[in-house]
Order: C-alpha cells, then sequence, then structure tokens
C-alpha cells in the first residue's frame, strides 16, 4: 500500500503517493511551544543574560546607546513586537529616549520611507527615539575601524563607532552562506561600507577562480567558514555591549529569547535553531522530494533556492532531486534573474566577483547544484524556458517528475527522502550512523 504525501504548491497542495519501504528520511521541523507574553520573555532573557551581566549593570546612566536593528528585508523578526520593552529597560537604568539611537542595518540594500520604519519598528518605536539608516554606498557615514587577518579594511557606520555602548538585536535562522543570521551579522553586513561587505563576502567563493562557491560557506556551517570568522573579527572591533536576539517556530512566532555577549549569547541561539530546523537523517537517499512548503516560500525562484539547497545536502553525489515550486512570480526580482542571462557558470562567476551581490550568489549556486545533479521542477507551465535557463528540468505534475527521476536513477529500488517544508529544514546526516 503507497504512502501519500499532501506537499504545498503555492496555495494548493499535491498529492504524490510513494512505496513506504522506500523511505528512509521525512524531514520536519521540530514543533515548539510559542511564546505568549513577549514583553515577559525579553524582560526575563535581558536580566538572565548569557555570557554577560545582566543589560542593567552593563549600561549605565549617562551612556549614549546605539541600537542595531535588520531592515524591512527581514520584517519577519518583528522589531515592533520586542524593541518598546528593550527602550523601557534602558530608560530604567537611566538611559533616555533621547540618548538612544535606532541603526537600520541596511547593508546595501535601498533607504527605507518614513512609512516604512513604522512598519518594521512600529509607531511607539519610530516616536520615541532618533533613527539613522546605514546604507552602504555613503562613503561619508563610514569610518575605518581597522583590518581583519585576511586582509578585509573594515569601515563601520560612524554612529555606531561613536555610542557608548551599542546593542545588537535581530533574529537567528540558518544561513546559507554565513552558517546562521543575526548577531555579527547585525554589524557585517547590516552597517558595514560597500568595500568592507565586498570584501567579506567574496570569501564565499572559491579560492580558486572558475571553481565556483566555497564549500567552507553554507547552512550551518561556522568551523572553518572563512565569511563567517572573517565577520567575527568585524564584529569585535565594533565590541558590541549587549545583544538581543530571537529564535522562530517553524510557523514563524517567537520561540526564545537570546540576550546576553554578543558571540556567546548569538551561538546559543544558533544551537536553538539547530534544534528546531535540523534535522538528523541516517544517510542520503537516491531520491529527494522536497516542497518549499509552498507560497509564499515558493514565490519565485529566488526564494525557492533555499529548498533546492537544503534538498540537495539530503541526496546522493548521483542522486535526483524534484522540487514542487509553483513560482508564479519566476522573473522576480530582477537583480536574481538576471544572473541566468550569462552564457555560462563561468560568466556568472567572474561577474561575481567582480560585483559581489547576494542573488548572484545565489544564482551561481543554483547553476552549479544543477550542474552536480538532475533538479526536476514541478512548475507551471509558463515558467519551463526560464526553468531551463536555470539549468533545471520543468514538468507540471508529479507524476512527470517521478517517470523522470525513476529513469535518471536507472533502478526501481531506489531510496527516496521526502521534504515537506525545505526552505526552512536543514538536513543534518549523521556520519556515524
Amino acid at each position: 500500500m503507497l504512502r501519500e504525501f499532501a506537499l504545498g504548491f503555492g496555495d494548493r497542495e499535491i498529492k504524490i503517493s510513494l512505496p513506504p519501504e522506500q523511505i528512509i528520511n521525512i524531514v520536519e521541523g521540530k514543533p515548539v511551544a510559542a511564546i505568549t507574553d513577549v514583553p515577559a520573555a525579553v524582560i526575563a532573557a535581558l536580566s538572565n543574560p548569557i555570557g554577560s551581566p545582566p543589560l542593567q549593570t552593563v549600561i549605565k546612566s549617562g551612556d549614549k546607546v546605539a541600537i542595531i536593528a535588520s531592515d524591512i528585508t527581514r520584517q519577519w523578526v518583528r522589531h515592533d513586537q520586542f524593541l518598546p520593552t528593550l527602550l523601557n529597560e534602558l530608560n530604567a537604568v537611566g538611559i533616555p529616549d533621547r540618548d538612544i539611537k535606532l541603526i537600520v542595518a541596511l547593508g546595501a540594500h535601498r533607504h527605507h520611507t518614513a512609512a516604512e520604519n513604522i512598519l518594521v519598528y512600529g509607531q511607539e518605536v519610530v516616536s520615541r527615539i532618533q533613527i539613522a539608516q546605514s546604507h552602504a554606498p555613503a562613503k561619508e557615514d563610514f569610518v575605518y575601524v581597522g583590518k581583519t587577518s585576511r586582509g578585509v579594511e573594515t569601515y563601520l557606520n560612524k554612529h555606531a563607532v561613536a555610542a557608548d555602548k551599542v546593542i545588537l538585536t535581530g533574529g537567528i535562522v540558518y544561513h546559507l552562506m554565513a552558517g546562521f543570521g543575526g548577531g555579527r551579522k547585525a554589524i557585517i553586513p547590516g552597517i558595514s561600507g560597500y568595500a568592507t561587505i565586498q570584501g567579506n563576502h567574496s570569501f564565499c567563493l572559491h579560492d580558486v577562480v572558475g571553481q565556483g562557491i566555497s564549500p567552507r560557506c553554507g547552512a550551518g556551517k561556522l568551523d572553518c567558514n572563512n565569511m563567517h570568522e572573517d565577520m567575527t573579527e568585524m564584529a569585535a572591533m565594533l565590541n558590541p555591549a549587549f545583544l538581543l536576539n530571537a529564535v522562530f517556530t517553524p510557523e514563524g512566532k517567537f520561540a526564545r529569547f537570546v540576550a546576553g555577549h554578543w558571540q556567546t549569547a548569538w551561538l546559543e541561539g544558533c544551537r536553538t535553531v539547530e534544534s528546531i530546523f535540523g534535522v538528523p537523517v541516517n544517510s542520503q537517499a537516491d531520491l529527494v522530494i522536497a516542497s518549499a512548503g509552498g507560497f509564499p516560500k515558493d514565490i519565485n525562484l529566488y526564494q525557492g533556492a533555499k529548498a533546492i539547497d537544503n534538498a540537495f545536502a539530503a541526496a546522493k553525489e548521483n542522486g535526483v532531486i524534484i522540487l514542487l515550486l509553483e513560482c508564479r512570480d519566476i522573473m522576480e526580482p530582477p537583480d536574481f534573474s538576471g544572473w541566468f542571462n550569462y552564457e555560462s557558470l563561468r560568466d556568472r562567476e567572474i561577474a561575481l566577483r567582480q560585483g559581489f551581490t547576494v542573488p548572484g550568489f545565489v544564482a551561481l549556486k543554483c547553476g552549479l547544484t544543477a550542474k552536480k545533479l538532475p533538479l526536476i521542477a514541478v512548475t507551471l507551465p509558463e515558467n519551463k524556458a526560464f526553468l531551463k535557463k536555470a539549468g533545471m528540468i520543468a514538468v507540471t505534475t508529479a507524476e512527470e517528475a517521478l517517470t523522470i527521476a525513476a529513469e535518471k536513477l536507472g533502478r526501481k529500488n531506489y531510496t527516496i527522502t521526502v521534504m515537506p517544508h525545505a526552505a526552512n529544514t536543514v538536513p543534518l546526516v549523521q556520519t556515524n550512523a
């Protein structure tokens, strides 16, 4: 008797029936209770910090405080839900609102509008404190603070450097280059100058031109990750006084707040992320069937690339991946889709080395993955031409995808891993199994 799976595809589900004896892994995140009283959870984290004295001990009356906060591209962090509590706690230790400045960690992203500041941080925060936007190309807003051991000259936003105390905020998730988001990423790329961002992000590429991306940079990888280690050196130059980061449930609600030392507390948060979204699997499979999780996670290939990356980790070297990606906005965003116009992957890589962008990196990684393994995408009919250009095999039904997969594998007794929410879950292959 076949086992049926209902996998997300846009706003609907696609049903796939599979032989249960061939299924070796079902990769799902760990259920976790959501925080019901956010202010209380924030106060508890601030009062019981990790690797640091409590906030009220670290911050002294008379300090000028800078809070670094993520921009609108990280709206899911929901700063508006916890920043008012942080401001109140600062007030309680003698720091009035006039001595607090929020720095928007734009990196190289565009400026916020006034309405977007309200959307991301809430009307209360916008009304209470000063807001400065850190925009990497604005050279006059950055000051030199040193050079990393890898030779990257580090320029950080002048408002952060001038502050007596800096507090990092943000959310921790898996990150396809830096291992994990949050923590030191508030500083680099968040409040770093453009040349500094380019220098740091270049470590995501292979040391040898033409070899693509660095194998040391990937989701969950911190050890020997040059990009992460370089970021950590840059953060140490600023030496933030405190950190408040959020970890989320699979549904996107607050699961935990970690607070304290900018590195120690963040690492504890990373371990929590791994416990929720890192899924141990006994072995890699011949066939991985992965859904990003439906809309909006599969709104376009740029978003769907997270599922590709995670599915690749679950597949054998000579395996096949089936992806359920509706991609209703297949050509969005333009700064991603345009990277597929290069004649070859080498051309794409050379262009990326000349001017690094995260969408360009994702496009290069997609292309390199498609070169290593067949990527069969169940998608909308109108997406076929674009996905072919991206190196993928586009089909419109799961049945067609399974037929092609069996042909590619050349046998019927192949092993299968199913990933119903592949955009969020990272398979952790147990090497000692």
